[in-house]
């Protein structure tokens, strides 16, 4: 297991989900974890994890968050799932998308950058296999995520004097709170799980055990990496 001790990490949106799942993993790991989001949650309770509400859609200046001195992981999970048809998508909600994928996150890291230095740290980011992968009424969640990857190439080239790594993960549909919709009875399951090489959907510690990777020591010579986490789906072709 990853050593964590003495580590202070942020994740954002970590109250459900693969941000709890994370959030479960580096407490484990010895961690000290602060949760930014809008709720708290029983299990962050549990675990012990300091809570401070935030709003991934306000201006970071306008948060009342305590940002450590030193900062050696930030996760950003706040995100979007809006499957439609192209004719039916309206530009507000291509704006939503992009605000709460892209601009919530910029804002974010742009307001831990100095904790970020000060310990040089690692950012977490989330696209998706959408932004790879050509797939119907993605339209406007696979532009957003497209964006995050531009972000994360582009701050882990602009911020790596400052030994500061930027990552991302890009899932495939994971069982979450957030897919509900889309994996809510067992049929839905097994059509998803088809689509994929290794037959299955994701869960949430498989995509929790990458981020924690990317967040360790043992990736500290890796930055501006996408790692795809999607049961093969955007590399394997099959049939």
């Amino acid at each position: 297991m990853n050593d964590f001790t003495n580590k202070n990490v942020v994740v954002v949106g970590g109250s459900r989900g693969i941000g709890l799942e994370t959030v479960r993993r580096l407490v484990e790991a010895g961690a000290a974890v602060t949760v930014w989001s809008r709720t708290r949650s029983g299990e962050l309770e549990e675990l012990g994890v300091q809570h401070e509400p935030y709003d991934a859609g306000q201006p970071f200046a306008e948060q009342s968050v305590t940002v450590p001195e030193l900062l050696d992981g930030l996760v950003y999970c706040p995100g979007s799932i809006t499957l439609a048809s192209f004719k039916q998508l309206k530009p507000e909600q291509f704006r939503a998308d992009y605000e709460i994928n892209v601009v919530g996150a910029a804002e974010t890291i742009k307001g831990c950058l100095k904790p970020l230095a000060a310990a040089g740290g690692s950012v977490v980011l989330f696209s998706t296999v959408a932004s790879s992968l050509g797939m119907g009424f993605h339209a406007s969640i696979a532009a957003a995520k497209s964006g995050v990857l531009g972000l994360m190439i582009s701050l882990a080239a602009e911020l790596a004097p400052q030994k500061v790594r930027v990552n991302a993960v890009s899932p495939s549909l994971t069982d979450t709170e957030l897919a509900a919709r889309l994996l809510g009875d067992d049929k839905k399951k097994e059509r998803s799980a088809e689509r994929h090489p290794l037959k299955r959907v994701g869960e949430v510690g498989d995509i929790a055990s990458a981020v924690v990777y990317l967040l360790s020591d043992d990736a500290s010579w890796v930055t501006g990496q996408n790692l795809r986490v999607d049961g093969g789906m955007s590399a394997v072709a099959t049939g």
